[in-house]
Protein backbone atom coordinates (compact mmCIF):
# COMPACT_ATOMS: atom_id res chain seq x y z
CA UNK A 1 0.00 0.00 0.00
CA UNK A 2 1.34 3.58 -0.93
CA UNK A 3 2.28 5.43 1.95
CA UNK A 4 0.19 8.84 2.71
CA UNK A 5 3.04 11.06 2.71
CA UNK A 6 4.85 9.47 -0.46
CA UNK A 7 1.21 9.89 -2.29
CA UNK A 8 1.03 13.25 -0.87
CA UNK A 9 4.82 13.99 -1.81
CA UNK A 10 4.07 12.93 -5.52
CA UNK A 11 1.05 14.73 -6.32
CA UNK A 12 2.64 18.14 -4.35
CA UNK A 13 5.58 17.79 -6.85
CA UNK A 14 3.35 17.46 -9.30
CA UNK A 15 1.73 20.77 -8.42
CA UNK A 16 4.40 22.45 -7.48
CA UNK A 17 6.35 21.84 -10.80
CA UNK A 18 3.53 23.04 -12.92
CA UNK A 19 3.10 26.42 -10.74
CA UNK A 20 7.01 26.58 -11.45
CA UNK A 21 6.63 26.55 -15.44
CA UNK A 22 4.74 30.04 -14.44
CA UNK A 23 7.77 31.41 -12.74
CA UNK A 24 9.80 30.40 -15.19
CA UNK A 25 7.58 32.11 -18.24
CA UNK A 26 7.72 35.85 -16.97
CA UNK A 27 11.51 36.57 -16.04
CA UNK A 28 13.00 35.31 -19.60
CA UNK A 29 11.47 33.83 -22.68
CA UNK A 30 12.15 30.28 -23.84
CA UNK A 31 14.87 30.33 -26.58
CA UNK A 32 13.13 31.18 -29.78
CA UNK A 33 10.67 28.09 -30.53
CA UNK A 34 7.83 28.55 -32.94
CA UNK A 35 4.75 26.91 -33.79
CA UNK A 36 4.64 24.02 -36.29
CA UNK A 37 7.79 22.30 -35.88
CA UNK A 38 9.98 20.42 -33.49
CA UNK A 39 11.72 22.48 -30.06
CA UNK A 40 14.56 20.90 -28.16
CA UNK A 41 13.85 22.16 -24.57
CA UNK A 42 16.93 23.73 -23.00
CA UNK A 43 17.57 24.42 -19.19
CA UNK A 44 15.31 26.53 -17.72
CA UNK A 45 12.48 26.06 -19.91
CA UNK A 46 9.09 25.17 -18.84
CA UNK A 47 5.73 24.39 -20.42
CA UNK A 48 4.50 27.10 -19.50
CA UNK A 49 7.14 29.52 -21.17
CA UNK A 50 7.54 27.39 -24.06
CA UNK A 51 4.13 28.38 -24.68
CA UNK A 52 3.96 32.13 -23.78
CA UNK A 53 6.95 32.26 -26.36
CA UNK A 54 5.38 30.24 -29.09
CA UNK A 55 1.31 31.76 -28.69
CA UNK A 56 1.43 34.03 -26.52
CA UNK A 57 -0.58 32.13 -23.77
CA UNK A 58 0.37 30.80 -20.86
CA UNK A 59 -2.21 28.04 -21.56
CA UNK A 60 0.39 24.94 -22.30
CA UNK A 61 -2.49 22.16 -22.22
CA UNK A 62 -2.76 21.67 -26.42
CA UNK A 63 1.85 21.43 -25.81
CA UNK A 64 1.08 18.92 -23.55
CA UNK A 65 -1.58 16.72 -25.31
CA UNK A 66 0.74 16.54 -28.29
CA UNK A 67 3.75 15.30 -26.20
CA UNK A 68 2.11 13.26 -24.25
CA UNK A 69 4.05 10.44 -24.54
CA UNK A 70 7.05 12.00 -24.70
CA UNK A 71 6.50 13.76 -21.20
CA UNK A 72 5.11 10.09 -19.86
CA UNK A 73 2.08 12.04 -19.21
CA UNK A 74 3.84 14.55 -16.29
CA UNK A 75 3.26 17.93 -17.48
CA UNK A 76 6.53 18.37 -15.29
CA UNK A 77 8.77 15.90 -16.78
CA UNK A 78 10.90 18.43 -19.04
CA UNK A 79 14.56 17.88 -19.64
CA UNK A 80 17.54 19.51 -21.32
CA UNK A 81 17.50 18.02 -24.91
CA UNK A 82 14.07 16.45 -24.79
CA UNK A 83 12.26 17.37 -28.49
CA UNK A 84 8.99 18.70 -28.48
CA UNK A 85 6.52 18.44 -31.20
CA UNK A 86 4.75 22.23 -31.18
CA UNK A 87 1.27 22.08 -32.42
CA UNK A 88 0.52 25.21 -35.62
CA UNK A 89 -1.15 27.94 -34.05
CA UNK A 90 -4.45 27.33 -36.38
CA UNK A 91 -4.79 23.50 -34.70
CA UNK A 92 -5.20 24.97 -31.27
CA UNK A 93 -8.86 25.62 -31.82
CA UNK A 94 -8.79 28.89 -29.35
CA UNK A 95 -7.15 26.92 -27.04
CA UNK A 96 -4.69 29.90 -25.58
CA UNK A 97 -6.06 30.99 -22.26
CA UNK A 98 -8.13 34.17 -22.34
CA UNK A 99 -9.06 35.78 -18.61
CA UNK A 100 -9.31 39.21 -17.88
CA UNK A 101 -6.19 40.54 -17.12
CA UNK A 102 -6.23 43.83 -16.30
CA UNK A 103 -3.92 46.34 -18.60
CA UNK A 104 -1.18 48.76 -17.73
CA UNK A 105 -3.60 51.85 -17.93
CA UNK A 106 -6.02 50.80 -15.58
CA UNK A 107 -7.26 54.00 -13.66
CA UNK A 108 -6.33 55.10 -10.10
CA UNK A 109 -7.73 55.68 -7.34
CA UNK A 110 -8.39 59.64 -6.12
CA UNK A 111 -5.86 61.17 -4.34
CA UNK A 112 -5.75 61.31 -0.47
CA UNK A 113 -6.51 58.32 1.87
CA UNK A 114 -6.10 55.03 -0.06
CA UNK A 115 -8.48 52.29 2.22
CA UNK A 116 -6.97 49.01 3.36
CA UNK A 117 -7.72 46.01 0.50
CA UNK A 118 -9.91 43.47 1.89
CA UNK A 119 -8.32 40.27 0.93
CA UNK A 120 -10.76 37.03 0.88
CA UNK A 121 -10.18 33.30 1.39
CA UNK A 122 -10.75 29.90 1.97
CA UNK A 123 -9.62 27.97 4.60
CA UNK A 124 -8.80 24.42 5.39
CA UNK A 125 -7.31 24.31 1.83
CA UNK A 126 -3.53 23.63 3.14
CA UNK A 127 -1.21 24.05 1.31
CA UNK A 128 -3.24 26.59 -0.56
CA UNK A 129 -4.74 28.19 2.22
CA UNK A 130 -4.64 27.00 5.82
CA UNK A 131 -4.39 29.38 8.86
CA UNK A 132 -2.71 26.95 10.91
CA UNK A 133 0.10 27.08 8.17
CA UNK A 134 2.74 30.41 8.30
CA UNK A 135 1.20 33.68 6.66
CA UNK A 136 -2.33 31.40 6.31
CA UNK A 137 -0.76 29.25 3.39
CA UNK A 138 0.52 30.46 0.27
CA UNK A 139 -2.30 31.90 -1.52
CA UNK A 140 -2.20 34.84 1.05
CA UNK A 141 1.23 34.94 1.50
CA UNK A 142 1.76 35.57 -2.32
CA UNK A 143 -1.07 37.98 -2.34
CA UNK A 144 -0.04 39.97 0.85
CA UNK A 145 3.65 39.81 -0.08
CA UNK A 146 2.31 41.23 -4.29
CA UNK A 147 0.85 44.13 -2.10
CA UNK A 148 4.53 45.21 -0.42
CA UNK A 149 6.38 44.81 -4.51
CA UNK A 150 6.30 46.19 -7.57
CA UNK A 151 6.25 49.17 -6.09
CA UNK A 152 3.36 49.21 -3.97
CA UNK A 153 3.21 50.08 -0.75
CA UNK A 154 -0.59 48.88 0.29
CA UNK A 155 -1.93 48.37 3.75
CA UNK A 156 -4.72 45.07 3.62
CA UNK A 157 -7.03 42.94 5.69
CA UNK A 158 -7.10 39.44 5.01
CA UNK A 159 -10.55 37.29 6.31
CA UNK A 160 -11.45 33.83 6.01
CA UNK A 161 -14.69 32.49 4.74
CA UNK A 162 -14.94 28.34 3.86
CA UNK A 163 -18.14 29.19 1.92
CA UNK A 164 -16.16 29.42 -1.17
CA UNK A 165 -19.71 30.20 -3.38
CA UNK A 166 -20.43 33.11 -1.04
CA UNK A 167 -17.26 34.65 -2.37
CA UNK A 168 -18.14 34.86 -5.43
CA UNK A 169 -21.80 34.91 -5.45
CA UNK A 170 -22.37 37.67 -2.63
CA UNK A 171 -19.21 38.89 -0.82
CA UNK A 172 -17.40 40.46 -3.99
CA UNK A 173 -20.56 41.79 -5.87
CA UNK A 174 -21.57 43.40 -2.55
CA UNK A 175 -18.11 45.33 -2.05
CA UNK A 176 -17.50 43.41 1.36
CA UNK A 177 -14.73 42.87 -0.22
CA UNK A 178 -11.83 43.33 -3.25
CA UNK A 179 -10.28 40.20 -4.03
CA UNK A 180 -11.00 36.55 -3.42
CA UNK A 181 -7.77 34.36 -3.66
CA UNK A 182 -7.37 31.53 -5.89
CA UNK A 183 -9.22 30.76 -8.43
CA UNK A 184 -9.24 28.51 -11.25
CA UNK A 185 -10.25 30.52 -14.53
CA UNK A 186 -12.40 28.74 -17.36
CA UNK A 187 -10.90 29.48 -20.89
CA UNK A 188 -12.87 32.53 -22.04
CA UNK A 189 -12.18 31.73 -25.60
CA UNK A 190 -14.76 28.88 -25.61
CA UNK A 191 -17.69 30.96 -24.55
CA UNK A 192 -20.01 29.20 -26.72
CA UNK A 193 -19.69 25.59 -24.69
CA UNK A 194 -19.12 26.96 -20.92
CA UNK A 195 -22.24 27.02 -19.07
CA UNK A 196 -23.77 30.45 -17.37
CA UNK A 197 -21.85 29.87 -14.28
CA UNK A 198 -18.85 29.81 -15.90
CA UNK A 199 -19.45 32.40 -18.46
CA UNK A 200 -20.00 34.68 -15.32
CA UNK A 201 -16.96 34.43 -14.13
CA UNK A 202 -15.22 35.42 -17.68
CA UNK A 203 -18.16 38.14 -17.78
CA UNK A 204 -18.25 39.68 -14.17
CA UNK A 205 -14.36 39.53 -12.92
CA UNK A 206 -11.38 40.55 -13.60
CA UNK A 207 -8.53 38.51 -12.99
CA UNK A 208 -4.80 38.66 -12.20
CA UNK A 209 -2.10 36.92 -13.87
CA UNK A 210 -1.48 33.32 -13.13
CA UNK A 211 0.15 33.06 -9.78
CA UNK A 212 -0.15 29.28 -9.57
CA UNK A 213 -0.94 26.00 -11.60
CA UNK A 214 -2.07 22.66 -10.83
CA UNK A 215 -3.34 19.63 -11.73
CA UNK A 216 -6.76 18.11 -12.04
CA UNK A 217 -7.24 14.41 -11.66
CA UNK A 218 -10.01 12.13 -12.80
CA UNK A 219 -10.13 9.13 -10.49
CA UNK A 220 -12.25 6.16 -10.81
CA UNK A 221 -12.42 2.72 -9.07
CA UNK A 222 -9.87 0.29 -10.00
CA UNK A 223 -10.96 -2.48 -12.49
CA UNK A 224 -14.01 0.66 -13.31
CA UNK A 225 -15.35 0.54 -17.20
CA UNK A 226 -14.03 4.29 -17.13
CA UNK A 227 -9.97 4.02 -15.87
CA UNK A 228 -9.10 3.35 -19.36
CA UNK A 229 -10.41 5.89 -20.92
CA UNK A 230 -7.99 7.71 -23.38
CA UNK A 231 -10.29 10.59 -24.06
CA UNK A 232 -13.09 12.67 -22.40
CA UNK A 233 -15.54 11.71 -24.94
CA UNK A 234 -14.84 8.13 -23.04
CA UNK A 235 -16.31 9.60 -20.13
CA UNK A 236 -19.64 9.89 -22.29
CA UNK A 237 -22.86 8.14 -19.55
CA UNK A 238 -20.38 8.21 -16.50
CA UNK A 239 -21.97 9.91 -12.97
CA UNK A 240 -19.54 12.73 -12.17
CA UNK A 241 -18.54 13.90 -9.17
CA UNK A 242 -17.78 17.54 -8.44
CA UNK A 243 -17.53 19.41 -5.33
CA UNK A 244 -20.64 21.90 -5.50
CA UNK A 245 -18.40 24.52 -4.65
CA UNK A 246 -16.22 24.14 -7.59
CA UNK A 247 -16.66 25.45 -11.36
CA UNK A 248 -17.04 22.25 -13.98
CA UNK A 249 -15.48 24.16 -16.99
CA UNK A 250 -12.97 21.65 -17.34
CA UNK A 251 -16.13 18.95 -18.74
CA UNK A 252 -17.86 21.84 -20.72
CA UNK A 253 -15.13 22.66 -22.48
CA UNK A 254 -14.63 19.15 -23.70
CA UNK A 255 -18.37 18.91 -24.42
CA UNK A 256 -18.83 16.76 -21.06
CA UNK A 257 -22.05 18.78 -20.19
CA UNK A 258 -25.61 17.36 -19.13
CA UNK A 259 -27.50 15.04 -20.23
CA UNK A 260 -24.03 13.86 -21.45
CA UNK A 261 -23.33 12.75 -17.60
CA UNK A 262 -25.10 13.32 -15.00
CA UNK A 263 -23.14 15.93 -12.57
CA UNK A 264 -23.21 14.81 -8.38
CA UNK A 265 -22.38 17.40 -6.88
CA UNK A 266 -21.78 17.15 -2.79
CA UNK A 267 -20.47 19.35 -0.43
CA UNK A 268 -16.76 18.07 0.45
CA UNK A 269 -13.92 15.93 -1.42
CA UNK A 270 -14.54 13.28 1.22
CA UNK A 271 -18.25 13.03 -0.12
CA UNK A 272 -16.75 12.19 -3.49
CA UNK A 273 -14.91 9.81 -2.97
CA UNK A 274 -17.18 7.89 -0.32
CA UNK A 275 -19.80 7.86 -3.37
CA UNK A 276 -16.85 6.55 -5.74
CA UNK A 277 -16.32 3.49 -2.86
CA UNK A 278 -19.85 3.14 -2.67
CA UNK A 279 -21.28 2.79 -6.34
CA UNK A 280 -23.18 6.02 -6.16
CA UNK A 281 -20.50 7.56 -8.88
CA UNK A 282 -18.32 6.63 -11.54
CA UNK A 283 -15.63 9.62 -11.76
CA UNK A 284 -13.67 12.00 -9.36
CA UNK A 285 -12.91 14.78 -10.86
CA UNK A 286 -10.69 16.77 -8.50
CA UNK A 287 -7.10 18.60 -7.90
CA UNK A 288 -4.66 15.84 -7.43
CA UNK A 289 -3.27 17.37 -4.17
CA UNK A 290 -6.51 17.68 -2.54
CA UNK A 291 -7.12 14.18 -3.37
CA UNK A 292 -4.20 12.57 -2.17
CA UNK A 293 -5.14 13.58 1.19
CA UNK A 294 -8.66 12.42 1.08
CA UNK A 295 -7.65 9.19 -0.69
CA UNK A 296 -5.66 8.76 2.68
CA UNK A 297 -8.03 9.43 5.06
CA UNK A 298 -10.46 6.90 3.61
CA UNK A 299 -7.70 4.76 3.30
CA UNK A 300 -8.74 3.56 -0.14
CA UNK A 301 -5.33 4.27 -1.72
CA UNK A 302 -5.46 0.43 -3.42
CA UNK A 303 -8.72 1.10 -4.66
CA UNK A 304 -8.98 4.00 -6.53
CA UNK A 305 -6.98 5.42 -9.20
CA UNK A 306 -6.00 8.46 -11.11
CA UNK A 307 -6.88 8.22 -15.03
CA UNK A 308 -3.11 7.93 -16.45
CA UNK A 309 -4.29 9.44 -19.59
CA UNK A 310 -6.25 12.31 -18.85
CA UNK A 311 -5.43 15.49 -16.80
CA UNK A 312 -6.29 19.19 -17.16
CA UNK A 313 -3.70 21.74 -15.60
CA UNK A 314 -5.07 24.83 -14.81
CA UNK A 315 -4.21 28.55 -13.93
CA UNK A 316 -5.15 29.74 -10.62
CA UNK A 317 -5.84 33.85 -10.28
CA UNK A 318 -6.97 36.35 -7.67
CA UNK A 319 -9.82 37.70 -8.81
CA UNK A 320 -12.15 40.82 -8.23
CA UNK A 321 -15.80 41.96 -9.24
CA UNK A 322 -16.29 44.49 -12.22
CA UNK A 323 -18.57 46.76 -9.92
CA UNK A 324 -15.93 47.00 -7.50
CA UNK A 325 -15.17 50.66 -8.54
CA UNK A 326 -11.15 49.95 -7.68
CA UNK A 327 -11.32 46.58 -8.41
CA UNK A 328 -8.97 46.85 -11.52
CA UNK A 329 -6.52 49.07 -9.67
CA UNK A 330 -5.85 46.37 -7.07
CA UNK A 331 -5.69 43.72 -9.95
CA UNK A 332 -2.48 45.46 -11.55
CA UNK A 333 -1.33 45.83 -7.83
CA UNK A 334 -1.02 42.26 -7.54
CA UNK A 335 0.23 41.75 -11.08
CA UNK A 336 3.16 44.19 -10.72
CA UNK A 337 4.18 42.74 -7.55
CA UNK A 338 4.00 39.35 -8.52
CA UNK A 339 6.17 40.02 -11.85
CA UNK A 340 8.66 41.51 -9.28
CA UNK A 341 8.16 38.46 -7.45
CA UNK A 342 8.86 36.05 -9.85
CA UNK A 343 11.65 37.94 -11.35
CA UNK A 344 13.46 38.09 -8.14
CA UNK A 345 12.91 34.37 -7.12
CA UNK A 346 10.83 35.65 -4.23
CA UNK A 347 7.28 34.02 -5.72
CA UNK A 348 9.34 30.64 -5.35
CA UNK A 349 10.38 30.74 -2.26
CA UNK A 350 6.85 31.43 -0.46
CA UNK A 351 5.47 28.55 -2.57
CA UNK A 352 8.17 26.05 -2.02
CA UNK A 353 8.46 27.09 2.05
CA UNK A 354 5.16 26.49 2.60
CA UNK A 355 5.01 23.23 1.01
CA UNK A 356 7.61 22.02 3.02
CA UNK A 357 6.16 23.20 6.31
CA UNK A 358 2.91 21.30 5.15
CA UNK A 359 5.14 18.16 4.45
CA UNK A 360 6.92 18.53 7.32
CA UNK A 361 3.34 18.26 9.08
CA UNK A 362 2.43 15.37 6.78
CA UNK A 363 5.51 13.24 8.26
CA UNK A 364 5.15 14.09 11.65
CA UNK A 365 1.16 13.46 12.07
Amino acid sequence: MRSFVEMTIKTMTKSILAGVGLAAALPVAAAAQQACGDYTVQAGDSLGSIAAAAYGSFDYQAIFNANRDVLGGNPNNLAPGMVLAMPCADDLNGASLAINVVPENSGSSAAGYNPPIKLLTGSGWAPFSEEKLTGGGFLPRLATTALRRGGNDRDFSLAYVEDLGAHLDVLLPSGAFDISLGWYMPDCNKMNVLSPTSKRQCNEFDASVPVYETVMGYYTKVGSAYEEAVEFRDFTGARFCRVESQLTFDLEEEGLQPPLVTLVRPKTAEDCFEELMRGGVDVVGIEVQSAAAVINELQIEDEVIDNPNLSKVLSMSFLAHKSNPFGRQYILMMNRGLNEMRETGEWFQIISSSLAEYNQQLVTN
